[in-house]
């Protein structure tokens, strides 16, 4: 798989980011256009489904976490779902756990913004 693909949908006030491929330094650029996209367009409730992801690197989860003070300011936030055991694991090495929430699916993301 080449780079980085993101697709964009909403429902019920909540921004879903498909993202396909991996996040590193050469793709995340892609993942900050799209945040801050959303974030000019004052959508703050964000869930990321990373379940067709393979990798993301600390460049990338940084692009995440530079985003996610932003949209708690504004009463949103950013939730990951469908992660896969690799990404996961970098994730809780990384120790993101603290400051970023994934759940095992979408149904769990969207009750966690109530």
């Amino acid at each position: 798989m080449e780079g980085l693909t993101t697709k964009i949908e909403e429902k019920n006030g909540i921004v879903f980011v498909k993202c396909i491929g991996y996040v590193d330094s050469m793709t995340s650029p892609e993942i900050e256009n799209v945040l801050s996209e959303l974030i000019l367009k004052k959508k703050f409730k964000i869930i990321v489904d990373l379940e067709k992801v393979d990798y993301i690197s600390s460049a990338g989860w940084g692009i995440f976490v530079g985003h996610v003070k932003t949209v708690r300011m504004n009463k949103g936030d950013i939730k990951f779902i469908k992660m896969r055991q690799e990404v996961r694991e970098i994730f809780e090495l990384l120790d993101f756990t603290n400051i970023l929430e994934y759940y095992k699916d979408a149904d769990e993301a969207i009750k966690s913004f109530k």
